[in-house]
Formats: C-alpha cells, structure tokens, sequence
C-alpha cells in the first residue's frame, strides 16, 4: 500500500468497529474522509439524521475505489506474501465494511417493509455475498479467521440492531445518544471485534437490567436487544436457526399474583395446585437457546420467587411447580424495573445477592424531561418525538411519516403545548406524550392529571426555595387573598385572623 492508502485504510479498521450510535463514529469518519467530509447537524446517529447520509455515501464510494486498486495486488501469490501481516489486516478489514455495506442493502428492503421478518430471498443474499467473499479475498492468507457464513450471520445481527436501535429509540438529545449506544454495548459489548471471534454465542450468561421511570421505554430497549441477538446461517439449508420474531418472550410481573407469576416463569405440572388441570411450560421452557425472556416490572417480584429466580441465574436450572426434576433455561434474562433497587435492598423489599446477579449489564432510560433539558434545541426535540408518534397514529406506521395528515397532527399538537404546556415537564414521560398527541387529535384538548400528591409536593418545593420569611409569606398570602375577596372582613374570615390583622399585612 501506499502511505494514503494504508491511512484511508487504517482509518477504515477504526471506524468499523466504532459503536455507530456515540458521536466518536462521526468523529471516525471525519478521520476517514479528511477535507471531503462534511459537518452534519445531528452529533450521531438518530432518526433526525438520515439513513443516506453523504459521509457514508462519499466513504463508500472510496471503499469501492481502493478495494478494486488493491485486490491485483493481493490476489498473485506472490504480492499478497510481499505485504506485511499489518497491511493484510488493514486490507481484510476494509472488505469486511465493503461486504457489511452491500449485505445491509440485501437486507434492507425487508426491514423497511416487515421489520422482524427474516429475508424471503436469504438464499439468493447469501449468494451474492459469498460471491463478493471470494472476489474480495481470493487467497486463504488474505481470509478473515472466520467462515463466511459466520460473517454472514454476524452481518445479519449488526443490521437487525442497527434497525431496532435507530428506529424505536427515537431522539437527538445527549441522554438519548447515550442510551442508543449503551444499547448497542450491550449486545455487541465494546469491543465488536472480539464480539465476532469470540463472544458472539456467550451473551446469553450475562443478564440486563434496564432502569428508570414509567414510560420512557424500558420494553423497547429490552426488544432491541431480544430480537438482535445471534442467529447462525446454516448453508446447507440457506436459512439462520432461529426466526427472529419468536425470540422474544415478555412477561407483566406486575399485572400477575405472585402465584401466576411462578406458574407463567417457571410452568407447571398437573394438579400441583388447584386449577392446574394439565402440564404447562413456563416462559423459562419456552425460552430456546437464542430467545430472551423480558421480566418488567421486577421489583414487584415476591421474595420467594426472587430465591428461585436468583437459583436460575446462579446455575441456569429451575423446577416447575409440583415437579422435582431439574430442568435448564438456555436464553437470556432481562428484567426493568422504575423502582429504586438500592433502595429496595436497604428495606428489605429486594435480595442484595438478586440484585447483583442482575446488574452486570445496566442500562438507564432517561425521563422526558430529562431529554428535553439536555437537547441543544428542546423544541426541535419534542416536534421530531410528536412528529414519530403521529405518524403511527394516522399515517399507520413509519414508511408513512411524511403523510399529510401525520404533518398537520403534529402542528395542531405543538401549537397547542406551546400555548398551554410550556415548560410541562411530562411526568408520564413518553407515554404521557402518546396519550397527548390521541388526546389533540380527537378533541384538540390535553388535560394533564394532577394529583392532590403532586400539589402538594410542588407547593412545599415553592415555599422551600423561595427564599421568604415567615412574616414576608403571610404578608404576601393576605394580599393575595384581600385581592380576590376585596374586603378586610372577607380576607379575616378566609385567613381566620382579626380584620386588624389583615389590614397592617395589605397596607
């Protein structure tokens, strides 16, 4: 290689295994493309960035220029023995991003149409790549260590996650930048690299635990990373193991009874207790090797069960219910919850030993609010999170956000936060906001709950912080009172105090 190309080249190896959701991908792209690359609005990749984004575009066009110059010179014997194991290296990773790049268009017609559905023509995919494999690597020397199939399949993971990630965790702010990656790490871990030869079938140990109040997502993150899990491609019958829409398995601990709760995890057998008129699986048998089961809500599980849950995560086996056979759970675990587990643990109310079989892959979901407070433009961030949620109300999914009518909802529902909720700090977080945008289209109107708590709790936070004396509040409470009655008399009764009173506060 030449001294441009091996940088190009080596800046290729970089940006390929760059979590593409921070904004150090951006950054490797700037590296990569030198004067040619130009600055974008969105500090990563969001939904307020598009798929066809002109650094990617102009890096693939370089990829496919340098590849076809550098092949004649490792494709003879005697050139590919010449070149140093570091140029060879550089080399096998620029074709494994130009194969990435032509395999996610085989693929992405079909998760623009059926987001979960396995390609229909995967043995026609498979073809082409594996074309592209040997064109590219025409030298056993030159070959990754990995089958071409287990690249194949590793290339259809990276898409799925990709897929999930950029289209159901929506936002620009920096806490939802930080999730989408977090997201990622957490199937793919920091280090893609290692991922691909070593820890792509040994995830499923490690549970999740996702975090943070109702409403902000929770389940979707726990999709993401149920549905984009490793499937192997099995040439011989030109199909992966798994179809990826059976993976996922989600389970309500909090709208169940303790006793269902056990039944529906862990199955039961017949007659073990009243109404168990057959043998049933549980969500934990159900579960295959490469399927992830979804516990929401887990800080409502019950103590005992908590026991049994901690004995599946210790050694993978549980029982079901009247049943002493020893069986295994193959799958994953994730759980969420909107409790404060620490502070579960400090009442009692959740097992330390539970807790910290569940942390080693944490991940936190930002409030609304949140998001809001830390996005450089909140308004733009709210109208692109109205502008998703009405084009899935009117528009009947994504491929219609541009419709007329998801336009004109969105304008009708941020005219009206604008003239009665600013500054609305949405405590039902994204949820909250659906329901608002349901709300204004049928009758133009969003009345948000108030609780008698929630007053009262913003009253004591205003009295706390503002600074007044006790004297310097009554006076002001009088006067605000003696404006609406407009009498001593009226105000002394109100305020219970002598009229006497009441005039020295006003005067």
């Amino acid at each position: 290689m030449t001294p441009s190309q091996r940088r190009f080249a080596a800046a290729i190896s970089h940006l390929t295994y760059t979590n593409p959701f921070l904004p150090e991908r951006i950054e490797a792209e700037r590296e990569a493309l030198g004067p040619d690359f130009s600055q974008e609005s969105s500090p990563a990749w969001s939904r307020t960035s598009t798929l066809e984004r002109p650094n990617v575009l102009r890096l693939e066009t370089k990829i496919e220029s340098l590849a076809a110059d550098l092949l004649p010179l490792f494709a003879g014997k005697r050139n590919e023995k010449s070149a140093s194991s570091k140029d060879r290296h550089l080399y096998a990773d620029l074709i494994l991003y130009l194969l990435y790049y032509r395999t996610w268009k085989l693929f992405d017609p079909h998760f623009r149409t059926a987001p979960a559905e396995l390609p229909a023509h995967i043995g026609a995919a498979y073809k082409q790549f594996l074309a592209d494999y040997h064109h590219f690597f025409p030298m056993s020397e030159l070959m990754p260590p990995e089958t071409p199939e287990h690249l194949f399949s590793c290339f259809f993971q990276i898409r799925r996650a990709f897929y999930f990630i950029f289209q159901e965790i929506i936002g620009s702010s920096k806490p939802i930048v930080a999730l989408r990656a977090a997201v990622w790490q957490s199937i793919f871990t920091c280090d893609l690299a290692a991922y691909r030869t070593t820890f792509f079938d040994k995830l499923h140990d490690i549970p999740t635990l996702i975090t943070g109040p109702s409403g902000t997502g929770k389940e979707l993150v726990a999709r993401a990373i149920a549905l984009s899990r490793y499937i192997p491609f099995v040439p011989q019958k030109q199909a992966f193991l798994d179809d990826a829409r059976g993976l996922f398995f989600p389970l309500n601990l909090s709208a169940l009874a303790p006793t269902l709760i056990e039944s529906e995890l862990f199955g039961h057998r017949k007659g073990a207790f009243t109404g168990a008129l057959e043998d049933r699986p549980g969500y934990l048998e159900l579960c295959p090797a490469r399927g992830s089961v979804f516990l929401d809500e887990i800080g409502e599980l019950d103590p005992v069960i908590q026991v049994k849950l901690l004995r599946v995560l210790q050694s993978r086996t549980y029982q079901r219910i009247g049943d002493s056979a020893a069986r295994t759970f193959p799958g994953k675990l994730i759980a969420a919850t909107n409790r404060d587990l620490p502070t579960e643990m400090r009442h009692l109310k959740f097992r330390p030993d539970l807790y910290y079989r569940l942390c080693a892959d944490l991940i936190a979901t930002p409030s609304l609010a949140e998001q809001l407070a830390e996005s450089h433009d909140p308004e733009a961030e709210l109208t692109s999170m109205v502008h998703f949620i009405a084009a899935k109300v009117v528009g009947g999914g994504i491929g219609d956000e541009e419709s007329p009518a998801a336009e004109s909802l969105t304008q009708t529902t941020m005219t009206f936060i604008r003239e009665h909720l600013e500054g609305y700090e949405w405590p039902g977080n994204f949820r909250e906001l659906e329901q608002c945008v349901r709300n204004i289209l049928i009758r133009k109107h969003y009345q948000p709950a108030k609780t008698q708590e929630t007053e009262r709790d913003s009253l004591e936070g205003t009295l706390v912080e503002c600074g007044l004396s006790a004297q310097e509040l009554l006076r002001r409470y009088a006067r605000v009172v003696y404006k609406r009655n407009g009498s001593y008399l009226k105000t002394a009764r109100h305020l219970k105090v002598d009229r006497r009173t009441v005039k020295s506060y006003v005067s």
